[in-house]
């Protein structure tokens, strides 16, 4: 009997701490080159916005956006430190030389911006998600997994 208890007491516990406990959700881009990366993300809120840069050391990961994820794409561009590979797209999207956080898509340059092809991220409607950049093979644009 007194087992018994103590059993009971027990997952009544551990299942307040799992419950109770903060959930986390983000997206995170992780840099599995041999180089520090430049990264920008694009999303969708009331309008367009495009933010960066995070410096990615090799073999490091870094939270873009905290919290749960409100939409069901994103966009990216990354480049190393040299600007000899980068990872982009087709989707065009304001961006600067320092860091940035720019509304809107249009008129990049005459506000003073320049204009990059991020790739579409399909988050398939994910809380939080993850991107793992990897060394550039024979593609010179390099490769995203997500």
């Amino acid at each position: 009997m007194f087992w018994k208890q103590i059993t009971e007491c027990f997952l009544a516990s551990t299942f307040l701490i799992i419950f109770t406990l903060p959930s986390y959700a983000d997206f995170r881009v992780c840099n599995t080159t041999n180089q520090t990366v430049g990264v920008a993300i694009g999303y969708r809120t009331n309008t367009w916005r495009s933010e960066g840069w995070w410096k990615i050391k090799s073999n490091n990961c870094q939270i873009l956006l905290e919290g749960a994820l409100n939409s069901r794409f994103y966009y990216l561009y990354a480049e190393d430190e040299d600007g000899s590979d980068h990872w982009d797209g087709a989707v065009k999207m304001c961006v600067s030389d320092s860091e940035f956080k720019i509304d809107g898509v249009k008129n990049c340059f005459a506000r003073g911006f320049q204009k990059f092809g991020f790739q579409e991220i399909d988050t398939k409607n994910q809380s939080n998600w993850m991107v793992q950049l990897t060394e550039p093979t024979k593609n010179p644009t390099g490769t995203i997994i997500p």
